[in-house]
C-alpha cells in the first residue's frame, strides 16, 4: 500500500470496493496513472465482501447487457494479466419459469440477446433438469440457460482489479476517511480526509450505500437506500458438484449457487426490509445484521420445494447484511449536474460484481471524453429529481424495488410504493373521472380511464392487458372526435434577456429566430451531432422564450441548458415546471369544443399549426398553443395552476357535444407512434443523430452563427448515414410489440425496435427502430426487403417505412 498521501491528484476515487478499485483500473488503462483511490476502512469492507458474486449478463436493455457482457469477458483475463486469483469461473446460468407470463419475459430477452450475440438457449422443463438435476420440475414450464455467464469470489476480483490499477500507476490508500468534498465556483477541486487534503481535478463518489448522505453534505442528489439482503450456505450434501450452473428461480424470488461443495441460497424477497435509517457509521466494516429467520423463512420453503434435498442438508451460515438500492433499480453513473468534474458510481441494486467492469469501463471514458461514450440514459445520476433524495419516500420505495429485481419485467408495470408524491391540479377530478394512475418522475399521470363500474386497476399480461379497450376507446376519440389529457407533467423552463435569442440559437439546432407567438420544434445536439434533448420553444415575447421538454428529463435538460449560457451572457433560466398546468385538447373537433368557450377566433386562418396565442378560457387567461404530439388538429393549453381546476370544469362541462373523452398516457404513446413521433430517451438519445432519426427537418443548417453541434452534422450529411429511423407494422393484430425485438430483413437481424405499442387506427402493433445497411438504408432497400419482427421467439412479417403509416402529409394536424 502506498505510504504517504499526495498534494495532488488529477482524480480522487472516494470509495475501495468493487467499483471503485475498477474505475482506478480503467483509468489507468487510459492512460490516467495519476489516481488516488481512498478506502475509509479496508477494500471490500462495506458490501462488496458479502456479494454472492454472480456474473450474469442478460439485462432488460440493449445497453446495460452490453456492460455485464463486458464485465464477464474482462474477468475472463483478468487473473492471467494480474496474476491475483479471482475465482472466475464459466459455469452458466439457468433460469426458470413456473408460468406462462415469466416464460415470455425469459423468452423475449433471449430474444434481445441475438442482437448481439449472446448466446441463450431456450429450453423446456426436461432441458431445465438435464443442467440442474437436483430441481424438482413439478410446476416448471421451461427456461433460458446461458452458458456463458459465470461465478467469481467478489474479494478476490476486487482485489485483482486493485492489483491491476497499482500496476498501472494508480496509489490506493486504506484506513483513511474522506471527511469533505472542496469545491470553488461550481467545481470541484479535491478532498479533505483524516490525513490531509488532496487538490484533484475530478472526484468520484463509489461511496456505496454511504454515498447518497455524503453526497448531501454538497447539496448531491443519489437516491439510495440499504436493504438487508439475506443468504444461507449449507453444510456439503450429495449432488452438489462444482459445474453446477448458477441458478435462478425468480417466481420463489430465490438463487442458488455452489459455494465449495455446499449450496448458497439466496432472497430477493418480495418485501424488503430498509436499513439504516439513523444513518451508518463509518466504523461500520465487514460487519454482519442480526438474524430474522421469520423473514427468510418463506424463501426457505420454496427452496425445499424447487430442490427437496435441500431438507435433509444443514445450515453452515445464516447471513444478513445491508446492500443499497436505488428508486428504479438502476445505477446511478455519470456527471453530476450539480457541480464539474463530480462523479457519482453508486447503487448497484446488488448486482455490483457483474456490473464493476462495465461501470469502470464507461464512467472512465466518460471522464476522459467529457461525455458518456454510449446511450446511458436510463442510469445516468442527472434523470434523478430532487425529491427523490428524500429520506422517507426512498425507505418506502426500496422495501419494493429490492423485490422487483426478481419480479417478471411485465409491460406497463408500475410501482405500488412512494407514490402521489408529485400530483397535478387535475388530480382529483381525473380520479372522479375513472382514472387508473402511472408514475413518471414521481408525477402521477392518468394511463388510461376506467368506465363506470370497472375498477382502475392494472392486470399484468404480454398480451392485450385489462386496459386495452378502454385505451382503445380514447384513441379513437381522439382520431375522430376530441380527447383531453393531463399534460402538466411536462417540464417548463422560461429563458430570458437581451441575449435569449442569441443564447437558445447556439444551443437549438433550429432556428429560435422567429416572431412571438411563434413555436419551434428542435433538438439540442451535443459536439458529435447526437440529440441530447427534443422539445419546444415558443417566443413570448421579444426577449422570453418558453422551453417545454419531457418530465422525464427535467433536471437534466435544465443541467444542459444552464451549462450553456455564457456567464457573460444576459440571459437567465427558470425552471417553471411547478407553476405551470397543461391540458392538451386534440382531434378534429378541438376547434370547435374551445371555439364555444372562447371570444379568439380558432380558425386555421387566424390560428394557424405552430402559433400560441393567450386567450380568455373561463375566468383564465390560458396560453394556448396549436401543436400536437398525437397527430391530429389541437391545441395544448398553459396556465398558472391557481386557475387550472376551473379551466378543467369548464371544458369538461361543455365537452359533450362534440364527444370530449378523457385520454391517458397509453393512448397518448399509441397516437404518436402510429405518427412516427420520436420519443427521447427510447427512439432517439445523444447516440443518434438527427439524420438518422429523420429529424433533419428540424435542423436550420445554414442559420447565422451556427450551432453546437453542425459541424459534426454537416460531416454526417456528407458522409452519409447507414442506420435509418424505420416504422413498422404487424401483419398479425393479436401479437404485441414493446420494445428490444429484433428486426429481421430476408432472414437475417438488421436492427431491433426501440419503441412499440398498439397502433388502433392501422389496426396492430407499431415499432419504431433503427434499420442498419452498410449501403445506406433508402426507400429502395426498405420496399425489396422482405422484414420480420421477432416477438417471443417467433417471426412475424411486418410492413416497413421511412415515413409515417398514419397521415404522412400531416394534412390533419394542419387542417
Amino acid at each position: 500500500m502506498a505510504n504517504e498521501l499526495p498534494k495532488k491528484a488529477r482524480v480522487v476515487i472516494v470509495g475501495g470496493g468493487v467499483i471503485g478499485c475498477s474505475i482506478a483500473y480503467h483509468l489507468t488503462k487510459i492512460g490516467w496513472s495519476d489516481v488516488v483511490l481512498l478506502e475509509r476502512k479496508q477494500l471490500t469492507s462495506g458490501t462488496t465482501w458479502h456479494a454472492a458474486g454472480l456474473i450474469g449478463q442478460l439485462r432488460d436493455s440493449q445497453n446495460m447487457t452490453k456492460l455485464a457482457k463486458y464485465t464477464a469477458e474482462l474477468y475472463l483475463g483478468l487473473e492471467e494479466e494480474t496474476g491475483q486469483a479471482t475465482g472466475y469461473k464459466i459455469n452458466g446460468s439457468l433460469s426458470v419459469a413456473t408460468n406462462q407470463g415469466r416464460l415470455e419475459d425469459l423468452i423475449r430477452r433471449a430474444d434481445m440477446a441475438k442482437v448481439f450475440d449472446l448466446k441463450v438457449d431456450v429450453l423446456g422443463p426436461e432441458g431445465c433438469k438435464d443442467h440442474y438435476p437436483l430441481m424438482n420440475l413439478e410446476d416448471i414450464v421451461g427456461g433460458i440457460f446461458i452458458p456463458s455467464d459465470g461465478q467469481a469470489n467478489p474479494i478476490d476480483i476486487t482485489q485483482a482489479l486493485a492489483k491491476g490499477a497499482r500496476n498501472g500507476g494508480a496509489q490506493i490508500f486504506e484506513n483513511t476517511l474522506v471527511t469533505k468534498v472542496n469545491h470553488s465556483g461550481g467545481k470541484i477541486t479535491g478532498v479533505e480526509t483524516e490525513s490531509g487534503s488532496i487538490k484533484a481535478d475530478y472526484v468520484v463518489l463509489c461511496c456505496g450505500m454511504w454515498t447518497r448522505d455524503f453526497a448531501a453534505q454538497l447539496g448531491v442528489t443519489v437516491p439510495l437506500h440499504a436493504c438487508e439482503h439475506f443468504y444461507i450456505v449449507t453444510e456439503p450434501f450429495e449432488g452438489i458438484t462444482s459445474d453446477m450452473p448458477v441458478f435462478r428461480d425468480y417466481d420463489a424470488c430465490a438463487y442458488y449457487k455452489e459455494d465449495a461443495g455446499k449450496l448458497l441460497l439466496g432472497a430477493f424477497e418480495t418485501v424488503a426490509k430498509p436499513w439504516g435509517m439513523d444513518g451508518i457509521s463509518p466504523d461500520f466494516c465487514f460487519d454482519e445484521l442480526p438474524d430474522d429467520f421469520d423473514h427468510f423463512e418463506p424463501i426457505l420453503e420454496g427452496a425445499i420445494h424447487r430442490v427437496p434435498a435441500l431438507e435433509q442438508a444443514g445450515i453452515q451460515k445464516f447471513f444478513c447484511g445491508p446492500e443499497s438500492f436505488t428508486p428504479d433499480d438502476r445505477y446511478h453513473l455519470g456527471a453530476s449536474p450539480e457541480f464539474d468534474n463530480l462523479f457519482i458510481a453508486a447503487g448497484m441494486n446488488s448486482i455490483g460484481i457483474q456490473s464493476a467492469g462495465g461501470v469502470g469501463k464507461v464512467v472512465s471514458e466518460w471522464m476522459r471524453d467529457g461525455h458518456p461514450p454510449s446511450d446511458l440514459n436510463s442510469v445516468d445520476v442527472r434523470r434523478n429529481m430532487p425529491f427523490q433524495g428524500n429520506s422517507n419516500y426512498l425507505h418506502d420505495r426500496v422495501s419494493e424495488t429490492l423485490g422487483l429485481l426478481y419480479a417478471t419485467h411485465w409491460p406497463f408495470h408500475q410501482y405500488k410504493t412512494a407514490r402521489k408524491a408529485r400530483k397535478t391540479p387535475f388530480y382529483e377530478q381525473m380520479k372522479a373521472a375513472g382514472a387508473c394512475y402511472g408514475e413518471t418522475a414521481g408525477w402521477e399521470r392518468p394511463n388510461w380511464y376506467a368506465p363506470e363500474g370497472v375498477e382502475p386497476k392494472y392486470e399484468y399480461s404480454f398480451t392485450k392487458q385489462n386496459w386495452f379497450d378502454y385505451s382503445a376507446q380514447e384513441h379513437k376519440a381522439v382520431r375522430e372526435a376530441v380527447g383531453l389529457f393531463d399534460q402538466t407533467s411536462f417540464a417548463k423552463f422560461r429563458v430570458e434577456g437581451p441575449d435569449a435569442e442569441q443564447v437558445l440559437n447556439q444551443i437549438c439546432a433550429n432556428d429560435v429566430d422567429v416572431e412571438p407567438g411563434r413555436i419551434v420544434y428542435t433538438q439540442w445536439l451535443n459536439r458529435r451531432g447526437g440529440i441530447e434533448a427534443d422539445l419546444t420553444i415558443t417566443r413570448l415575447e421579444r426577449d422570453v422564450y418558453l422551453i417545454v421538454t419531457g418530465g422525464a428529463g427535467q433536471v437534466r435538460d435544465f443541467n444542459w441548458l444552464k451549462r450553456h449560457i455564457p456567464e457573460d451572457a444576459r440571459c437567465v433560466a427558470t425552471d417553471v415546471t411547478s407553476g405551470i398546468a397543461v391540458l392538451g385538447v386534440q382531434g378534429p373537433n378541438a376547434r370547435a369544443l374551445l371555439q364555444s368557450l372562447t371570444k379568439t377566433d380558432m380558425s386555421h386562418d387566424a390560428f394557424a399549426f405552430g402559433h400560441s396565442i393567450e386567450i380568455e378560457l373561463g375566468y383564465a387567461i390560458v396560453r394556448a398553443s396549436r401543436i400536437t404530439y398525437m397527430g391530429e388538429l389541437g391545441w395544448e393549453l398553459y396556465m398558472p395552476t391557481e386557475f387550472a381546476a376551473c379551466v378543467y370544469d369548464v371544458i369538461v362541462n361543455a365537452g359533450d357535444e362534440y364527444g370530449l373523452k378523457h385520454v391517458g398516457m397509453h393512448a397518448m404513446n399509441s397516437l404518436r407512434i402510429e405518427k412516427g413521433y420520436r420519443h427521447w430517451g427510447h427512439d432517439i438519445t445523444d447516440e443518434e443523430n438527427p439524420i438518422q432519426a429523420g429529424l433533419a427537418f428540424a435542423v436550420a443548417w445554414d442559420k447565422k452563427g451556427g450551432f453546437i453541434g453542425r459541424d459534426a452534422l454537416m460531416q454526417i450529411k456528407k458522409d452519409g448515414v447507414t442506420q435509418r429511423m424505420v416504422q413498422f407494422l404487424l401483419s398479425d393484430p393479436e401479437k404485441m410489440l414493446y420494445h428490444n425485438e429484433p428486426i429481421y430483413r430476408d432472414g437475417s437481424i438488421v436492427g431491433y425496435l426501440t419503441s412499440g405499442m398498439y397502433g388502433h387506427t392501422l389496426g396492430g402493433a407499431v415499432g419504431l427502430g433503427y434499420v442498419e445497411n452498410t449501403g445506406g438504408v433508402n426507400e429502395v432497400f426498405i420496399t425489396q426487403g422482405k422484414f420480420e419482427i421477432e416477438v417471443a421467439g417467433i417471426r412475424v412479417p411486418a410492413t416497413a417505412s421511412l415515413r409515417p403509416m398514419y397521415d404522412p402529409k400531416s394534412e390533419r394536424v394542419k387542417a
